[in-house]
């Protein structure tokens, strides 16, 4: 029997309930955003720098690096300038470097002036941010590269992250833009991307958000690539991407590498793209993180009340027999669990019969959203492994409804006779469960 829609109360009472943990979680992280020139652009900016306020009212530590590249492209063609290009990145000559002073400037100016709106029609409104700007990158030249002179086009040299972190424990939003400087006083155009993969790197920043044109990653099918680590991002077969985002991208990478815990690479198009990507499970852009994201662990008490939520539904559907908490309780220890951001997707358990040398693979369960992926299989093969430590030569499982998908991983169709005599003597007659072993 299906049930009835939430209404829009139920509904918000959800959402708030699901994301009050990550809430909790992000307060007191600090969080380096970086964005393109032609995000600034977009029609909903104003939207995400609203975001970008209440994250700051939640208690996040942020850091704010934009991009100019559409805003020189114009002041030169005012000028009748030319832009030239190499390997993606501007060669920035004394022409192009006025331009690049007169863009940073003004977006800059645009931003602090968004950031001081509060959050529009919300008892934030006026509630004005303290933004910190300043010579917090120092920066040196490109050099000479494929026999191209870049000029005034520079990388970054160091970043000042004692500065950074007084303004942010400050409650400050600290705002960079591509610009970096020589101790002799010099301006170089900078990459923002390295710019806010240097940042996340030396602030040892919890995450760096990178916003792109697209929602993310996507397979050569078109598929989003929800989550990844920096190995698999290695050689990954992908849809390519522009310049900037691939720069992007490889910032995020290399951030992962040198301590960044995570990086997301978010849409700017999508409105609430920033929120929908930091307070739900699965966001909506693409993770790449350098702890496993998906962790199989023993069971402790504290799972008990996520694995009776998991089992429930598939209880009342009749795929699993009913358990009790007294019941969970007592098995706890018996009991693997498939964690997501810290939450129960996943649970399987192994009862051994030792003096049969068997096992019963009970109650393997996965949430109906993340039935994909192989993490049925992954806790298998942990309870497999468990099996064979020890020193069980089977393992069996009762099922009415899931008969084929055992099957297909090496279980072959046996008779209640085959279970050991005290599993045998519990056999529920009336649920004609089928009987499946598999050898260790």
């Amino acid at each position: 029997m299906s049930k009835a829609p939430l209404s829009d109360n139920e509904q918000h009472v959800a959402w708030f309930r699901h994301s009050s943990p990550y809430i909790h979680a992000h307060r007191g992280r600090t969080f380096v955003i970086g964005f393109p020139g032609e995000a600034v652009e977009d029609a909903g900016f104003a939207g995400f720098i609203h975001d970008v306020a209440l994250l700051s009212a939640l208690g996040i530590r942020i850091v704010l690096v934009h991009g100019i590249r559409p805003q020189i492209e114009r002041r030169l063609a005012d000028r009748d300038g030319q832009s030239c290009y190499h390997d993606g990145l501007r060669v920035t000559d004394a022409q192009a470097l006025v331009c690049v002073k007169e863009a940073a400037g003004s977006v800059r100016v645009e931003l602090e002036a968004l950031l001081s709106m509060g959050v529009a029609n919300s008892p934030m409104a006026g509630a004005r941010l303290r933004v910190a700007a300043g010579n917090f990158v120092t920066a040196k030249p490109l050099g000479v590269r494929d026999g191209i002179d870049f000029c005034h086009t520079g990388t970054v040299r160091r970043v000042d992250a004692e500065a950074i972190g007084r303004q942010l424990a400050e409650g400050a939003v600290v705002l960079l833009s591509p610009i970096g400087y020589s101790p002799t006083g010099e301006v170089f155009n900078l990459a923002y991307e390295e710019v806010a993969s240097s940042v996340a790197t030396t602030l040892r920043a919890d995450k760096l958000i990178c916003l792109l044109g697209s929602d993310g990653l996507r397979d050569p099918e078109g598929k989003l690539l929800r989550q990844l680590s920096p190995a698999e991002a290695d050689g990954l077969t992908r849809q390519p991407l522009g310049a900037d985002a691939e720069r992007a991208f490889t910032g995020a990478v290399e951030a992962c590498r040198n301590g960044v815990r995570r990086a997301h690479l978010v849409g700017w198009g999508t409105d609430g793209a920033l929120l929908l990507e930091l307070f739900t499970r699965d966001g909506v852009g693409t993770m790449i993180t350098a702890d496993p994201y998906d962790t199989v662990a023993r069971a402790t008490v504290d799972d008990i009340g996520g694995i009776l939520e998991l089992i429930e539904p598939l209880e009342q559907q009749g795929v699993l027999v009913q358990r009790s908490r007294e019941q969970i309780e007592v098995e706890v220890e018996r009991f693997t669990v498939l964690c997501r951001d810290g939450a129960i997707i996943g649970c399987g358990a192994l009862r051994p019969f030792p003096e049969e040398g068997m096992g019963e693979l009970a109650c393997l369960a996965v949430h109906p959203q993340y039935k994909r992926g192989g993490r049925g299989e992954l806790l298998l093969e942990r309870i497999e492994q468990q099996a064979r430590n020890a020193g069980l030569e089977a393992i069996f499982v009762l099922t009415t409804q899931t008969s084929h998908w055992f099957v297909e991983r090496g279980f072959v169709a046996a008779a209640i006779e085959d279970l050991p005599m005290a599993r045998k003597s519990l056999y529920n007659m009336q649920r004609n469960s089928k009987v499946y072993i598999k050898q260790m």
